[in-house]
């Protein structure tokens, strides 16, 4: 039976990640649909159209002239027909184990930071997460991307937010999270789930350190889910709980492991995708838990 909610003071925050996008208002569409397509399928748990409390944060058009349109948009969001709750690692336990890669690449990270050099992860930044080479390349884009989500959070700020990040969208959060704890930015009572964050890299690591010291949870957050698809490769590297401290409040870093069933039209796997990670029962699980109070 589908449970109609009443929603108080709370609001979800969303950001997307690496790569062109579709324009703003359908691509924050889409988010909201597969949010509640998986709120509906893993928990039966019915949301009216426009009842969800969200502000998307967009900011493919700051480093793209012309958004993804028609058939340029090889991935777009389209719901699942199947019946009863998407799939996850607990009725696949296989799933939830690093991979190989994940096993090499941690291996190869160790030697890096040792080192102080990163050669792998200059190629991973540059040639498949193009965006993040250019998120430090270049200062200006990095702080108008920043300001977009500080902007959303002043707007939000006698709200209670869950921050839900995908990919890239994980990096500019923890920026502006402890940008703002360093300069006593007052910011609303926050959540954040992670999709897909590529903040195990070792690069990404050491810049972070470089910039705002130790890597801890940011003191603005009372919870941090990490969602990881093993067999993404922008998860690879520690789990964020063994990286990141706990902040001062005690807050810790929780990694849970998905599965990221996400199909292109052609009928292949994304297992980065976005609409995926916001359709996964854990995610809903974490949605359901804000929008409770009990997260």
């Amino acid at each position: 039976m589908v449970r109609e909610r009443t929603l108080g003071r709370a609001r979800i925050i969303g950001i997307h990640g690496l790569a062109n996008k579709p324009p703003r208002d359908e691509k924050s569409a889409w988010w909201q649909a597969a949010i509640r397509e998986g709120l509906d399928r893993n928990l039966g748990m019915g949301l009216p159209e426009g009842g969800l409390p969200f502000t998307f944060v967009y900011w493919a058009d700051l480093r793209y002239p012309q958004p993804l349109s028609g058939d340029r948009n090889r991935e777009p969001y389209r719901p699942d027909y199947g019946l009863g709750p998407f799939p996850s690692p607990v009725g696949d336990p296989a799933s939830a184990v690093p991979t190989l890669t994940d096993r090499i690449y941690r291996g190869l990270s160790y030697l890096q930071e040792s080192a102080g050099l990163t050669p792998v992860d200059d190629l991973i930044l540059e040639y498949r997460l193009d965006d993040l080479w250019g998120y430090y390349e270049d200062a200006t884009f990095r702080a108008a991307a920043r300001e977009r989500l500080r902007a959303a959070l002043a707007e939000a700020a006698s709200d209670d937010v869950l921050i839900a990040a995908h990919s890239m969208g994980g990096l500019i959060a923890y920026d502006v999270l402890r940008a703002a704890e360093a300069d006593g930015t007052p910011l609303p009572r926050c959540a954040l789930v992670t999709l897909g964050s590529p903040l195990g890299l070792a690069e990404l690591k050491r810049k972070l350190a470089d910039e705002h010291g130790t890597l801890r949870v940011p003191a603005a957050l009372h919870a941090w889910t990490n969602l990881m698809d093993r067999q993404d490769i922008a998860t690879v590297g520690d789990d964020f709980a063994e990286i990141y401290a706990p902040n001062a409040a005690g807050a810790r870093v929780r990694d849970v492991p998905v599965i990221n069933a996400y199909r292109r039209p052609d009928g292949t796997e994304n297992r980065h995708k976005s609409y995926g990670y916001l359709r996964t029962p854990e995610f809903s699980k974490a949605v359901a838990g804000f929008l409770d109070g009990r997260l």
